[in-house]
């Protein structure tokens, strides 16, 4: 379905409610930049209200993008704490339908942060609700850390497909207060961060692809990501 030699990528959205009340999608660029650089073409994914609305979009993508978000209530472990507020349901039905049928189509995916969670969870997996109470992790989140950024290490799975896409790098930043728990089935875990946190997941035949970090906030470190993302999807 791609035109012009540039595969039809969609990028999943945040969703906020006006003063008035009204919801509204939003879009950090970081992503269509990331998309655009890697050759593909950034579609985003609107959150109808039925799945009859969507799906004359959905079967012309070739490859799809879940964003960072809120917090995954699906399978989780522990309360939600309370500065992280839970997805709203239009968004979780429209990531939900915009996953089944690009996976119904064996097309490639990537989950950034909640993404990944996200992913996890559609495989069965389950996911620590706040980990840094839960496990006693360091904060993963500028938010729990006075404000200031979060960066540190990842031990990247040897023979995975991240540790092929890394290229040695082994920095990521981090935006997170949930984690993954119990990895859903089908899954492998391909990162850990440096403290034991699950940071990157995939497929054994590479189509999916989670990682809890933010690779489209690092330039050209991670850009990898995207272009396996694009290659895949041109395919």
């Amino acid at each position: 379905m791609a035109g012009a030699g540039r595969p039809l990528i969609g990028i999943t959205t945040s969703i906020s409610t006006t003063d008035d009340g009204r919801w509204k999608q939003n879009l950090d660029g970081y992503y269509v930049d990331a998309v655009e650089c890697a050759g593909g073409c950034p579609v985003i994914v609107p959150m109808a209200a039925s799945q009859d609305s969507l799906q004359p979009l959905l079967v012309h993508l070739d490859g799809l993008v879940i964003t960072g978000g809120p917090a995954i209530t699906d399978r989780l472990e522990g309360d939600l704490p309370a500065d992280l507020p839970p997805t709203p349901i239009r968004r979780t039905q429209a990531d939900l339908w915009a996953w089944e049928a690009l996976r119904g189509r064996q097309r490639p995916v990537l989950g950034i942060c909640y993404g990944m969670q996200f992913i996890n969870a559609r495989f069965g997996g389950s996911i620590h609700a706040d980990a840094q109470q839960r496990l006693g992790a360091a904060p993963h989140a500028p938010s729990r850390n006075g404000g200031e950024d979060v960066f540190h290490g990842i031990d990247v799975t040897q023979g995975s497909l991240l540790a092929d896409l890394a290229a040695g790098e082994q920095r990521v930043n981090s935006f997170h207060l949930q984690a993954v728990s119990e990895v859903g089935q089908g899954l492998r875990v391909s990162a850990r961060s440096t403290d034991g946190l699950v940071e990157a997941i995939e497929t054994a035949d590479g189509q999916t692809l989670g990682v809890q970090f933010h690779p489209e906030r690092m330039g050209d470190c991670w850009s990898s990501l995207f272009q396996h993302l694009v290659q895949r999807a041109g395919c």
